[in-house]
């Protein structure tokens, strides 16, 4: 069993950053595959992106490619999510997500990660 919670969220104007962080306890951090999913109001949990046990491989949805970058510190038990050049579809609650195997094709169904954070809000103002 691994517990997330996730932090960062805010408001901030389009082509602006913010980072959000997703911190985990339980079992060993390592062992899990995590994932950033988000929501926006009216419409289906949405694949943003994942990263593997090691950190050295990553799979992105393509409308973030270039602007967000997932990342892993192990030794923190801890998952960021750097957000770039926001926009304003972009606005969603973002949840951090884990599981125990690694696969790309996957990654963007939300049903087969087993673990899930409680959500962080993400606003980007026009």
């Amino acid at each position: 069993q691994v517990q997330l919670v996730e932090s960062g969220g805010g408001l901030v104007q389009a082509g602006g950053s913010l980072r959000l962080s997703c911190s985990a306890s339980g079992r060993t951090f390592s062992s899990y595959v995590m994932g950033w999913f988000r929501q926006a109001p009216g419409k289906e949990r949405e694949f943003v992106a994942t990263i593997n046990w090691s950190g050295d491989s990553t799979y992105y949805v393509d409308s973030v490619k270039g602007r967000f970058t997932i990342s892993r510190d192990n030794a923190k038990n801890t998952v960021y999510l750097q957000m770039n050049s926001l926009k304003p579809e972009d606005t969603a609650v973002y949840y951090c997500a884990a599981r125990t195997y690694y696969s790309r094709s996957r990654s963007t169904y939300a049903d087969t990660w087993d673990y899930w954070g409680q959500g962080t809000q993400v606003t980007v103002s026009s």
